[in-house]
């Protein structure tokens, strides 16, 4: 992320025809630091994320480099502006909280359409599988830092075995179980088409657009590079 911000935020300001000392000093910054960020030897915080999408007008998912649309935007500065610490701090990468803006996001959007469908199978069905995901990504961190795993009740060598991820199929299995459940009996699904999801859920929707994509992007590539 960081290179393509760089490059971007170069590319903008050249194509706006404007000098780094002048472009410094409407952003609010000295022209040491803006030149740090357009050769990405720092990361800018999200003010001054905020700030270049103005300036440059474009959208902040342009400018991270996560869509080729200037306008098309998946994250809205305000987004990313919410996704911060309180006083609008940064608390690691942008790139991570941006992450966890959109899975936070879509995830909302999951449990409300869930919830919605009152099937209380699935949505604890869910979240087992969402919570097994968590626990054993914060396993592998836990033990890249070398803290205690005596803290876990879960042995670590039954935690390699991918316990977790038998976890997650057998929560998975009940998820469908439960929805095949609900098409058996004939219940009403909520709507799932873009209009409603977008007008349901007007701040998050594109959080669940975008994780949908950028899953069925990579996991098509997957099927590609198998068949």
């Amino acid at each position: 992320m960081a290179s393509e911000f760089s490059r971007t935020l170069s590319l903008l300001r050249q194509e706006r025809g404007v000098s780094q000392r002048t472009a410094a000093g409407d952003l609010g910054i000295s022209q040491a630091l803006l030149s740090h960020y357009e050769n990405g030897i720092r990361e800018p915080g999200l003010l001054f994320v905020v700030k270049a999408c103005d300036y440059y007008h474009v959208s902040a998912d342009f400018i991270l480099g996560r869509t080729l649309s200037r306008e098309g935007s998946m994250l809205t500065s305000e987004e990313i502006l919410n996704a911060a610490e309180p006083g609008n701090v940064l608390q690691g990468s942008i790139l991570a909280t941006l992450q966890s803006k959109l899975l936070s996001g879509a995830v909302g959007v999951l449990f409300g359409l869930l919830g919605k469908l009152g099937d209380k199978a699935a949505i604890n069905a869910a979240s087992d599988y969402l919570s097994s995901a968590v626990y054993q990504l914060y396993r592998h961190l836990y033990r890249s830092a070398g803290a205690n795993e005596a803290y876990f009740s879960l042995d670590p060598a039954a935690c390699t075995m991918g316990l977790a991820g038998a976890d997650m199929k057998l929560s998975e299995a009940r998820y469908a179980r439960a929805l095949r459940g609900q098409t058996a009996q004939k219940a009403e699904f909520p709507d799932l088409s873009s209009q409603a999801i977008a007008d349901a859920y007007p701040g998050r929707c594109q959080s669940l657009t975008q994780i949908l994509s950028a899953a069925d992007a990579r996991l098509s590539a997957l099927s590609e590079s198998k068949s």
